[in-house]
Parts: C-alpha cells; structure tokens; sequence
C-alpha cells in the first residue's frame, strides 16, 4: 500500500464523539515513549502528522488520521510512567478502554513494545485484556535500529516464550524501525489485505 493522503480528522476524550462513518479503523497503542508518534509519522510520510516530544505521556486524546480516505489510522495515548496527574491516567483508562469495547469501525489493534526491552508486564497484561476481550492485535516491535539482528531474535524469542505458556498461537508481529523505515511496506500492506478482504465482504466489519 501506498499512502498518498493522510489527514487530522479529529481529537477527544469520547468514544461517541468519534468518527459516525463505517470507514475500518486501525488503532496503535503501546507503554509512553515507545515510538509511537514518530512510527506514525514514518507510515504516512509525513514529519509532524502525530507530535513527537522526548517528554513520556505527550498523547492524551484519541486521534483519528484519514489515510487515503478510506480508512482511520487511531492514534491512542500511551500506558505506562507518562508524567500526568494519578487522575489524568485513570481518565487515559477508561476512555482506552471505552474505545476498544464499543467502537464498532475496529478492525485490528497494534501494540508497539520497544523491541530493546525484556518483556513488560504493562505490555503482556495489555495483550492479555485484548485476547480475553477477542480483540485482534498484532504487536509493533518499535527501534528495531538499536539493535543487532541476532539480539533482535533473541528478544522476540523471549516474548514466544513468556506467551505461549497461556496463549495457543504467537501473535502476528512486525519489526520496525522509524529511523530506518524497517517493517512499513509489510505492515501497510497487511492493513491494505484487510482492507481487501472487508471490501469483498460487502464492507462488513468484524464486530457488526
């Protein structure tokens, strides 16, 4: 896939004040400061579509990004040690997941975890509520560049390990790299396969 356009649609706290059209949306989530702004920016080709901060927590509404004006990118606010107020973060939790229970346009979700990282509880118990919640994910490997590729390998097998003691399948994953626009032709093309597929399905989403 190819994204030629890609726009701010809107932003907020809400879930009923999201988009009314039936246009498949895609959300990305993962723990603050995991990249997840600048993996938007290099998806869509664009520089400042999604703000990046070196300051944790800098997303803090739901955003949703036109691609090519038939699908929403959904760009969530992180989890994890964002800098915000206790209250802040419990606001962060139940609009998050507000919007994975009732927002009918979700297709798929993609968690992002710096790959760099052993596996995180915040991340594995995040993983584990969108399984019991039968919500597909795939999960972001993000900073790719920072490592060698056998330390890559490594990681990744350690998080085989750690899910396929409760989980019958690994979930799908992708490694990327923003600085080095590792694992974008991959993953765009599995949202456009989707896409495909519910265009052939008469445009019916998985949760209708």
């Amino acid at each position: 896939m190819q994204i030629k356009t890609a726009e701010f649609v809107i932003s907020n706290q809400e879930v009923a004040k999201c988009p009314t059209n039936q246009l498949p949306e895609y959300a990305f989530i993962g723990r603050s400061n995991v990249g997840k702004s600048s993996l938007i920016n290099m998806l869509t080709n664009q520089k400042n579509l999604a703000k990046t901060s070196g300051r944790p927590g800098k997303t803090q509404l739901i955003n949703h990004f036109l691609i090519n004006k038939i699908w929403f990118l959904v760009d969530l606010p992180g989890y994890g040690y964002a800098r915000v107020s206790k209250s802040a973060k419990k606001t962060f939790q139940k609009f998050i997941t507000a919007y994975f229970r009732e927002r009918k346009q979700l297709v798929s979700a993609f968690v992002l975890v710096d790959i760099r990282h052993k596996p995180q509880p915040v991340d594995l118990a995040f993983m584990r509520w969108l399984g019991e919640h039968g919500i597909p994910f795939s999960i972001v490997f993000t900073k790719a560049d920072k490592l060698r590729p056998k330390a890559i390998e490594n990681h990744i097998e350690s998080y085989k390990n750690i899910l396929l003691e409760t989980w019958e399948e690994f979930p799908n994953y992708f490694v990327t790299s923003s600085t080095n626009y590792d694992g974008k032709e991959a993953l765009l093309n599995y949202i456009d396969s989707i896409n495909t597929d519910l265009e052939s399905s008469a445009n019916k989403l998985p949760f209708q």
